[in-house]
């Protein structure tokens, strides 16, 4: 068991610094580019807590308004080079992720989706969308919206020993609806951007883990911040404090050390961060 930690404690050693890698690119080309963006989540718990990664996370998560987000993926299309973007409107069948990823290329991870699916080292894009002017109303419209994005979600995923039953049960009828989930996708990303997240006093990561605590005030977003990452700087939430309150609570105390563990290690196949997922 220690040799198994041991080995997941490098192989996470060695993504984080190509994921770092990734990272300054993606801050350079959105400076350049006047696009805003965020550090969210446990990416933003790491630049807190540990000014970096969290040692046992395995990913990046940021997010950008609307008009950001729409932005970016329209300057990363058609681009090619280490660093590519991907969404599911690309129509790539070996995509299945609801939000926008940025891919290095030089990388090679196969992990089980619907399917084995093989892409690079990633880097997750959310876009963050106005959802209403009060916490009711607010509240209301994401329960309108949730289970669009649930039934996508068990469209690609693969039915997997652990998940609750119930879970288990929508991904197996989700396969056998004879139902386009891409085409859904892209209608659902146009009716959550018809509400401006300017004119909206609550915003929400729609396609988020943490479901209704994703919906934060937008001024706790306000003005992007710079965080000490690594070696570097990154841009975040205003109020960091209340983002990372609504969705950890006492997000200071680390977890017990039976709770360290990376959040996907369960779906990782196999992994080369020196051969390029394209090469075969």
């Amino acid at each position: 068991m220690e040799e198994d930690i041991e080995a997941i404690k490098q192989r996470l050693e060695a993504m984080h610094a190509k994921q770092l890698e990734m990272f300054k690119w993606l801050h350079e080309f959105c400076t350049e580019n006047n696009i805003k963006y965020y550090a969210i989540a446990g990416t933003l718990l790491g630049a807190v807590r540990h000014g970096g990664f969290i040692p046992w996370d395995d990913d990046i998560d940021v997010s950008m308004p609307r008009p950001d987000y729409d932005k970016f993926v329209a300057l990363m299309k058609g681009k090619t080079g280490r660093f590519i973007a991907e969404t599911a409107a690309d129509g790539n069948k070996e995509f299945t992720h609801k939000f926008c990823r940025l891919i290095d290329t030089t990388t090679t991870i196969v992990y089980q989706a619907k399917g084995p699916i093989k892409r690079g080292l990633s880097l997750d894009v959310f876009p963050f969308d106005g959802i209403g002017n009060t916490e009711k109303e607010s509240m209301k419209y994401y329960k309108k919206m949730k289970n669009k994005v649930h039934v996508m979600s068990a469209k690609t995923r693969a039915f997997r020993k652990g998940r609750k039953f119930y879970q288990n049960a929508a991904i197996v009828i989700a396969k056998i609806l004879p139902y386009n989930w891409r085409k859904m996708l892209m209608k659902l990303h146009k009716k959550l951007a018809q509400k401006s997240y300017y004119d909206c006093e609550y915003v929400c990561n729609f396609f988020g883990v943490w479901r209704e605590k994703e919906i934060m005030k937008r001024e706790w977003l306000g003005e992007p911040k710079l965080y000490k990452f690594e070696d570097m700087e990154v841009w975040g939430p205003q109020d960091a404090d209340s983002c990372l309150k609504q969705l950890y609570g006492d997000y200071m105390t680390p977890p017990p050390e039976n709770k360290r563990y990376p959040k996907h290690e369960h779906a990782v196949i196999s992994m080369d961060l020196n051969k390029s997922y394209l090469d075969d």
